[in-house]
């Protein structure tokens, strides 16, 4: 006679990883399987892959655009914070076909996403503007990366880059790779907040781009990072600048 091995239907853990399925859709087994770490619930990732595919909890693939071909070198990590930021725009449209700007900003050392700015435009002007509102927090960069793009060019920003002492390095253009912390984050924003949301307002564009950078920077797993939020990476780091930094002499821990 045989005794067939019979699995526990694990009941309350399917219904935990289907809750955290429903509310982070875009979010795969791993990431989902940190999410339920963080609630003492650790698993083999044999059995987590197997529980993900029974309840047919799959990513569904979007259709990707056409991207150029050629070498995709990732850029050198920073040392520290405040080493380097990159920024970008990422364009999207309001229910009443409205077309609106974001401005991301992004830390490449700890990923931390310093700043989502939403409007219907956004000259060089504003961007120096919310830049000296990120340093009035966090102190300023060595280095800003960025494309080419018109605003980027400006008088306005060259004349604040040289005004405040932060090296500028603009990208080759059309390699948008040469950017690609901020390039990887614009992925993740478009993926999991923009495509999933119909923006009725302004203001509620920017409500709802306020939570999700919250969420991301407090909340979401980061496989960058070794699975920690960009504000757990930011917090393990002793100094506010990096070595070298005019503000910071000494060394990190």
């Amino acid at each position: 006679m045989r005794y067939a091995h019979r699995r526990g239907d694990d009941g309350d853990l399917r219904s935990r990883l289907r809750e955290i399925a429903l509310e982070r859709r875009r979010f795969g087994y791993r990431r989902l399987g940190t999410m339920l770490a963080r609630e003492g619930i650790v698993m083999n990732h044999k059995k987590l892959l197997r529980l993900y595919r029974e309840e047919n909890l799959r990513v569904r693939r979007r259709r990707g655009r056409k991207r150029a071909m050629g070498t995709r070198a990732p850029m050198t990590l920073p040392q520290g914070p405040n080493q380097r930021w990159s920024l970008d725009f990422v364009s999207d449209t309001l229910v009443c076909s409205r077309r609106i700007r974001i401005l991301a900003v992004v830390d490449d050392f700890t990923r931390e996403n310093l700043a989502l700015v939403v409007d219907t435009s956004l000259s060089g002007a504003r961007v120096a503007r919310e830049l000296d509102a990120i340093i009035a927090v966090r102190g300023k960069p060595l280095m800003i990366v960025s494309d080419n793009g018109t605003e980027l060019t400006s008088l306005a920003i060259l004349r604040w880059a040289q005004d405040r002492g932060i090296e500028w390095h603009y990208i080759a253009p059309g390699k948008p790779q040469q950017n690609g912390y901020v390039e990887s984050f614009n992925g993740r924003l478009r993926d999991e907040c923009l495509n999933e949301t119909l923006f009725a307002s302004l203001s509620h564009a920017r409500s709802v781009l306020r939570a999700w950078r919250d969420d991301y920077n407090y909340v979401r797993p980061h496989s960058g990072i070794g699975g920690l939020t960009p504000a757990n990476a930011a917090g393990r780091v002793a100094q506010p600048n990096p070595p070298g930094h005019p503000g910071n002499p000494g060394l990190y821990l």
